[in-house]
């Protein structure tokens, strides 16, 4: 897994307008120029919210990546619910769980 990179891309489109910009006209080449896996690829492309949650980003990436997707913070944290029980537990960073309940 590329936690790191998929991190750096989240953060550097949370910091810049120009990139938010070109990512809403052409995901792809933008994700292009970041090492992400396929599942980190299709995650980011689809803005699932819940599932890069539990790929591991941090919720402080996280959050401002959902607001510029145009989450709602309720949304935002159901969305994290939802992925718990659709894709089980968090599988890195610091949101790891082993319990089958998340970190929310």
């Amino acid at each position: 897994m590329s936690l790191y990179g998929l991190q750096k891309l989240l953060y550097e489109l949370n910091r810049d307008e120009d990139l938010q910009a070109r990512f809403r006209t052409d995901k792809e080449t933008v994700l292009r120029k970041y090492t992400l896996t396929a599942e980190e690829y299709k995650a980011v492309q689809d803005e699932d919210i819940g599932l890069l949650y539990i790929l591991g980003v941090n919720g402080q990436i996280l959050m401002h990546f959902a607001a510029m997707c145009g989450l709602a913070w309720p949304e935002y944290i159901q969305a994290l619910r939802d992925a718990l029980k659709v894709h089980g537990n968090v599988r890195a960073g610091i949101y790891a769980t082993t319990d089958g309940k998340g970190a929310i």
